[in-house]
């Protein structure tokens, strides 16, 4: 009960030091707001994107009723779709932007402290990993698995590991010849429990950072595979409200209101947790001017990845 007690304080300690920093204010109001959103969806939304039997004339432009018009493809409100769609964006870049960050880093911390034969294995799947052609990979593993976001998010987190996996491991390095953890393992202290107890949460900083970047950056990489049509066609989400409003020739028909929502959402939760990232690196590496870290983390977090979905995006919209 105390060591719960002592860990809620540290927790609530932490995010009071979020709140005082200028940039992770904006970023921690950002998250609640969208969070707020997501939960109480079914409240805000003035009709329910779901339900076909409330859906208007196709292609409508803002007013009253719908404020944000209606989709040009099946006549949903389109502030309603933008609502419910924060729910899937939401959840699929947490749930993955956490489950890479414990990945990564239990492998980058096992690989750099064990070393030996652990760390030739894993590094050679690193590098297995990054050459191998993310994009088709997962159009085959899409359609043969399926199209839910259990699968995406399964797939996110295979190709998504590996940047924090070097990065943590590069830190562990250092770490490991530190005169503490020297000091531990001559009083007798087993492999993982020096882990556990002393280059674990040496790391910790680095991981909460990873963890509110590639939240960010999956977050991106969702709404791209959606609008190439690899996203749950039964789940509605930004990515998806794109993709509808391009084969729907939105931009032709000069309905650009389809495009602007998701656009914004994306631009509005992308920039929270962004703010979030580097407020963290501000607070736990207040000598870091700049950002140093958190730039070379994101683009090990974006890799080729991400790239190669927006290029794909770039080139569906040509």
């Amino acid at each position: 009960m105390k060591l719960f007690r002592k860990s809620f304080g540290g927790i609530v300690g932490f995010i009071g030091r979020i709140w005082r920093h200028r940039q992770g204010r904006i970023g921690l109001i950002l998250l609640i707001l969208l969070s707020l959103v997501a939960i109480f969806a079914p409240l805000i939304a003035p009709y329910d994107p779901y339900d076909v039997t409330q859906r208007a004339d196709k292609g409508l432009a803002p007013s009253l009723e719908h404020p944000l018009g209606t989709s040009i493809t099946t006549g949903q409100d389109v502030f309603s779709m933008l609502v419910y769609g924060t729910r899937v964006s939401l959840l699929v870049g947490l749930i993955t932007g956490i489950a890479i960050a414990l990945l990564g880093s239990v492998l980058g911390v096992a690989a750099g402290y064990l070393g030996g034969a652990v760390d030739m294995l894993l590094m050679r799947i690193v590098d297995v990993m990054i050459v191998i052609p993310t994009l088709p990979l997962t159009i085959l593993i899409t359609n043969v698995f399926g199209k839910s976001y259990v699968v995406i998010v399964l797939v996110f987190v295979l190709f998504g590991w590996t940047g924090l996996a070097r990065t943590v491991r590069s830190l562990v390095l250092r770490l490991k010849n530190a005169d503490y953890v020297k000091s531990a393992e001559l009083a007798g202290a087993g492999r993982w429990y020096v882990m556990k107890t002393h280059i674990l949460p040496a790391v910790s900083h680095l991981v909460i950072m990873s963890t509110a970047l590639s939240c960010a950056g999956i977050m991106i990489a969702e709404a791209g595979l959606s609008f190439l049509g690899l996203g749950n066609p039964t789940a509605i989400s930004w990515g998806k409200m794109l993709a509808d409003a391009q084969s729907g020739g939105s931009m032709l028909f000069g309905q650009w209101w389809t495009i602007i929502a998701p656009g914004i959402g994306i631009f509005i939760s992308v920039f929270a947790f962004m703010r979030l990232g580097l407020a963290i690196e501000g607070i736990v590496n207040p000598g870091m001017k700049g950002g140093s870290d958190a730039k070379r983390l994101l683009k090990h977090i974006r890799g080729r990845y991400l790239d190669e979905v927006l290029e794909s995006m770039e080139d569906g919209a040509k």
